[in-house]
């Protein structure tokens, strides 16, 4: 991270200068300079180049504060595929970047809604993402990828990008090689904020009235007969919101922005406009302007527009009632429409409407939601769990009702008469709970069992409490839930049963309510008890992978995902991707085939070649072993020690072979070996699974063979004139091998190199089966195709010349004899 973020308002100049001086003093590369438009840099984010390897991912954190006015991202990646290709290309190797609001995206949860979440583009260019507030969307990566987000189109809080080589079930499952592409991005993220808080708009021009708030400790419903009818109710609590100016005045077409504050969860938010009238300052009258359209649009979290908005309504007609409000700041957009029509068609441009706006918050009694004010709300505190990972914890209820020594708790003994009674619709017991900062990256695990059929529904929503009309997950039975969204995964449910997750939770206040069905005056003998918790990963990776734990690249968020193995995939591992009777015979292939590695073996032995014997021996041991651990059948070490003895003993019976076939002296042969057995050693110990390192060994093995030629044709021919001893070389090297046995070790050694190509995720247990059999096979062939040394001598004495025949006849005889 290149720079740091700084956090500054025009109200307070002597601060901003204060933080600007701070950040100077740490280095930071965000000095907040103005820019047009009266906006700053609030933070600057530039992200070294960084591998995202084959079904790997990265997370990128980045915060949004209330001021912001846009976020720009760019990234630079080395991605070179051309936009018409993308549908051609498998999901599972296809480099995707995905937004999320919230927590970090999971594309391919639900292998039914991959598609859904793509979405194509023509170029790396976006100048804003529809529906981007609501759900996950996903775009291909391409070699340059821009996109700036205004306030307009985002909310404020924490977004998170993420990047993926490849989705699907796949991406999780365990692979001893995968030799899929890799990429590499670089980004740079910027975000500017405006400088004063009252501005608002991409380039802060838009003005932004602040709701003042004050509680009506004596307000009755009875003061006002029109709100008799809207607060048919008893109410502990009513926030008056106003602006600070008694009225405000605009022209057609001409909106105004405000915005207010919604701190805790609430019952109901209205919003409506009283004292309008029309004031012309042509001819100095004010009209009655009940006819008059003054259209209110409000949005939580950003500006609120014609086409973009929460909740619209004619407040000069009927004000904008939200239930259950979210808790965070709320934007109000009021657009005086047509007020020519009001007189008459009068084209007066100076003509204004004007109004007193006002907005009442709701808030019941401590303890108490819904209608009336009259059902159960509990607070949920946190308990940590002992021994547990990072952030795993479950939630009990604020109540002497609970016991705090267990992590489930009765719902029947928190309900009260009130909850008891009315329509079931009406009939509702509500819990909150809060999300710790950085926690994004954990799941949400609801249960609820009972000795008889469960009668409740369970809504949950994030900023505040759930009704039948607003709710972001719900659970009604088996065939009534939100099973088709990204986040909801529901899991072994029944009639006396419910247990989903939330997914990838976000941080922040959360509502849930159980709505009762089939209620009684009487309590029911039946128990039924509800856990909420959060955990790392869903059921414990389902049994088939181990749970890991890991940070988003700013190293703000902790995010858990499963690893499983060979035969599962899936974002818990619940998804078999072998059968059992499937990795029965890929285990049989995989462990089975390396008893070729007998065959070269038995050779090496039989020429007593004993270091050659030794490491083909151990080479067809360890890949055994190896591929048995793999597969799940035995681990007698370490699978990273197994891997390694696997790669460093294979490379070492490639190059052997090449050593063997040199014809060096012993002395000569124990040097190769030592500095052959470091070079694989460090190759099997550092990326042993490239590609790169079969042409590596390859080269090694091809050097050891030349110098033991070279060693030895200079030893033999160091007195023949050069003519000669090119043509002692040829004659040699054609004496030297067996060429029917050279012919058949290239052909399994082509073999051996089709089937490293050919191998894939889904074929790797053929391929690499034949693999093990024909490399094993090829050294074989190329042991048998060396000829004896002395035979080789003496077929070299008959042809060669009658001088050099009496050197080599003295060379092949020791001294004095």
């Amino acid at each position: 991270m290149a720079s740091n973020s700084i956090l500054c308002t025009s109200s307070y100049l002597n601060l901003r200068l204060f933080v600007c001086f701070i950040c100077f003093i740490s280095r930071c590369c965000s000095y907040g300079e103005l820019g047009p438009y009266n906006s700053f840099t609030v933070s600057s984010f530039s992200y070294p180049p960084t591998t995202v390897g084959p079904s790997g991912f990265r997370y990128i954190r980045v915060e949004l504060p209330p001021w912001f006015s846009s976020m720009s991202v760019a990234m630079i990646s080395d991605v070179h595929r051309a936009t018409g290709d993308i549908a051609k290309v498998p999901k599972s190797t296809l480099p995707l970047i995905c937004f999320r609001d919230g927590s970090p995206p999971l594309p391919d949860v639900n292998s039914s809604l991959m598609d859904s979440v793509l979405v194509p583009h023509s170029n790396g260019s976006f100048k804003g993402i529809e529906a981007l507030q609501s759900s996950e969307q996903c775009y291909p990566m391409q070699k340059n990828f821009t996109v700036k987000l205004t306030n307009e189109q985002i909310s404020p809080g924490v977004w998170y990008f993420g990047l993926f080589n490849g989705i699907g079930p796949t991406r999780t499952q365990s692979k001893m090689i995968n030799r899929a592409p890799a990429y590499s991005f670089s980004a740079n993220i910027t975000v500017e904020g405006c400088t004063t808080l009252t501005m608002w708009g991409p380039d802060c021009n838009q003005t932004i009235n602040p709701l003042s708030c004050a509680l009506s400790d004596s307000y009755s419903p009875a003061d006002n007969s029109s709100e008799a009818g809207f607060y048919n109710q008893t109410i502990e609590y009513v926030i008056s919101c106003k602006n600070n100016f008694d009225t405000s005045c605009h022209r057609d077409g001409e909106p105004k922005f405000y915005s207010l504050d919604v701190v805790g969860v609430s019952q109901e938010l209205k919003i409506v406009a009283i004292d309008v009238w029309l004031n012309e300052t042509s001819s100095n009258k004010t009209k009655n302007a009940s006819g008059i359209n003054l259209i209110c649009f409000a949005r939580h979290g950003a500006i609120p527009s014609e086409t973009v908005n929460d909740y619209s309504s004619n407040i000069n007609k009927s004000p904008i009632v939200i239930h259950f409000p979210k808790v965070g700041r709320w934007y109000i957009t009021i657009l005086p429409v047509n007020l020519s029509k009001e007189l008459g068609g009068s084209s007066d441009t100076d003509m204004k409407v004007c109004y007193s706006m006002e907005s009442k918050l709701l808030e019941c009694p401590v303890g108490k939601a819904g209608a009336n004010c009259t059902r159960e709300m509990y607070n949920l505190q946190t308990a940590l769990r002992k021994g547990s990972g990072y952030f795993e914890s479950y939630y009990l209820p604020v109540s002497e009702k609970v016991s705090p020594d267990s992590a489930n708790f009765p719902l029947d003994s928190l309900l009260t008469n009130s909850s008891l009674h009315g329509e079931p619709d009406e009939t509702w017991t509500y819990f909150i709970l809060d999300i710790p900062r950085g926690a994004a990256g954990g799941n949400i695990h609801i249960r609820l069992a009972s000795d008889a059929k469960i009668n409740y529904e369970v809504y949950a929503r994030f900023g505040g409490l759930p009704s039948l009309t607003s709710w972001d997950y719900y659970f009604a039975n088996k065939t009534s839930s939100s099973v088709g969204s990204m986040f909801f995964n529901l899991y072994n449910s029944s009639e006396n049963k419910v247990d989903f997750y939330i997914l990838y939770i976000r941080e922040g206040t959360w509502g849930f309510g159980l709505r009762h069905l089939n209620i009684t005056s009487g309590v029911s003998k039946f128990q039924t008890t509800m856990s909420i918790s959060l955990e790392r990963c869903p059921r414990r990776c389902s049994s088939h992978g181990r749970c890991d734990t890991s940070l988003d690249v700013s190293g703000l968020t902790t995010y858990s995902y499963c690893s499983c193995d060979r035969d599962h995939g899936g974002f818990d591992c619940s998804i078999e991707l072998v059968s059992h009777h499937g990795h029965v015979w890929q285990s049989i292939f995989l462990i089975a085939s390396n008893a070729a590695a007998a065959l070269p073996a038995f050779w090496a032995l039989r020429q007593k070649a004993l270091a050659e014997w030794i490491i083909f021996t151990s080479s067809g041991i360890a890949s055994g072993i190896y591929h048995a651990c793999d597969v799940g059948t035995w681990c007698p070490l370490g699978f990273g020690v197994l891997q390694f003895m696997d790669f460093w003993l294979s490379f070492m019976a490639v190059v052997s072979t090449f050593v063997y076939l040199g014809t060096l002296d012993e002395g000569l042969k124990r040097a190769v070996h030592t500095a052959v057995a470091i070079l694989t050693a460090l190759m099997a110990y550092t990326k042993a699974t490239r590609p790169a390192n079969i042409i590596l060994v390859m080269a090694i093995g091809t050097v050891a063979l030349l110098i033991g030629w070279l060693v030895e044709l200079s030893t033999k021919c160091r007195m023949q004139a050069v003519r000669g001893w090119l043509k002692n070389l040829f004659k040699t090297i054609v004496r030297r091998f067996r060429w029917g046995f050279v012919l058949a070790g290239v052909t399994a050694l082509a073999m051996a190199v089709i089937s490293w190509i050919l191998e894939s995720s889904e074929s790797y247990w053929v391929w690499h089966s034949i693999w093990h059999i024909t490399i094993y096979t090829s050294s074989f062939f190329f042991l048998c195709s060396k000829a004896s040394t002395a035979s080789t001598v003496d077929t070299e004495n008959q042809t060669l010349p009658n001088g050099a025949y009496e050197l080599t006849r003295q060379d092949s005889f020791p001294r004095g004899q």
